[in-house]
């Protein structure tokens, strides 16, 4: 029998207060500053080493791809500033393609300039794996198939702990089905997996017709992280000169929504480790990254934003809202995911209904 809207309604109102009040007690174990701080190196909650993708890490915080992984100088900064990990600036399809099989399209812009960009790469991985004491994660991006992939195994002889396949995938054939852009991104995978023995990441966009079952065939084929989510670039439009302009801004704080809300769901239901990105501006977010459930919070446009010492900050503040509450950080991961005896459909369900209810009451709909 079909539940009336105003009963689930409510029923949906009930619920989110009952969590609420479960998560206020849970999280809400404060003690004194002043006691607090006499406990730094004691308690578990300021203990923060970890591991992702089976590698151990003296943070969750890690460097994303970005500007600041381009030089030895600047990742060994960002390691002195306390991430756990970093991520090293990509290595393009195009400029695989190009330099070993001829191709003649062109790089991205700010490299189409560089001669032999791979090895060059290369050179710096080797480089950051012998003077770096944090894991060094090669990037790759790419979407199509292909050759181009068996460079994740150079990138293993260089020194990388690790590889993240960053599958950029914006298809500009309209006839392709959804199915193959899914298939693709487990062909990708595979075709990195059979060259190397270190884990491999897979970051990929929200942008499928369902995001969990991707996540689950990911899991499935091997993944050892999925990193959660892509940024695409989007243009926007200069309606004075009517023309397209470039669209390269940092992330904003609100985009650590989406992440959060797929890390909540699929934490405890894969193998693969997760890794929030995108969204993160202070340390409030790296805390909410965890609460989801990420094993590691990744961030690119702070670290870009503030400098590298600025990842200091946001490992500081985790370290002090564990001692605060008196957590580990087992504790906190997952602690506001969604329950494990429980269907994630539903539970979004609910928190959906809840939100309206709410609106409704302050709005006085």
């Amino acid at each position: 029998m079909a539940v009336e809207f105003n009963e689930a309604l409510r029923a949906a109102a009930e619920s989110a207060a009952a969590k609420s009040a479960a998560g206020s007690g849970a999280t809400d174990l404060l003690m004194p500053v002043e006691q607090a701080g006499a406990q730094v190196e004691t308690s578990a909650g300021g203990e923060l080493a970890t591991e992702y993708m089976g590698l151990r890490l003296p943070s969750p915080l890690v460097a994303s791809a970005g500007p600041l992984s381009q030089s030895l100088d600047s990742m060994k900064e960002l390691e002195e500033s306390g991430v756990g990990a970093i991520v090293m600036f990509s290595l393009f399809e195009e400029q695989v393609r190009r330099e070993e099989a001829g191709s003649p399209e062109a790089p991205p812009a700010s490299q189409s300039d560089e001669p032999a960009a791979t090895d060059a790469y290369l050179r710096l991985l080797e480089a950051g794996a012998g003077e770096l004491s944090v894991p060094l994660i090669a990037s790759l991006n790419g979407f199509r198939g292909g050759e181009w992939t068996a460079t994740a195994r150079r990138m293993q002889d260089a020194g990388a702990s690790a590889i993240e396949v960053n599958i950029y995938a914006v298809p500009g054939d309209l006839s392709m089905s959804g199915a193959e852009v899914e298939d693709r991104h487990l062909e990708i995978l595979q075709s990195v997996k059979d060259v190397v023995s270190v884990p491999v990441a897979v970051k990929l966009s929200p942008y499928f017709s369902s995001l969990g079952q991707m996540a689950l065939r990911l899991d499935e084929a091997g993944a050892d992280a999925l990193v959660l989510f892509n940024r695409f670039l989007q243009p926007d439009i200069d309606i004075r000169r009517k023309e397209v302009v470039a669209g390269a801004g940092l992330s904003g704080q609100d985009e650590g929504l989406l992440s959060r809300t797929w890390l909540a769901a699929l934490h405890g239901r894969v193998r693969a480790s997760l890794a929030a990105a995108s969204g993160v501006a202070g340390p409030d977010d790296v805390v909410k990254a965890l609460l989801a459930g990420a094993d590691v919070v990744m961030t690119t446009s702070a670290l870009v934003r503030h400098g590298a010492s600025y990842a200091g900050e946001l490992v500081n503040g985790l370290r002090h809202y564990l001692i605060r509450n008196q957590l580990t950080l087992g504790r906190l991961r997952g602690m506001l995911a969604v329950p494990a005896d429980t269907r994630v459909d539903e539970y979004e369900r609910s928190g959906y209904l809840a939100v309206l209810e709410q609106a409704r009451r302050r709005h006085g709909l």
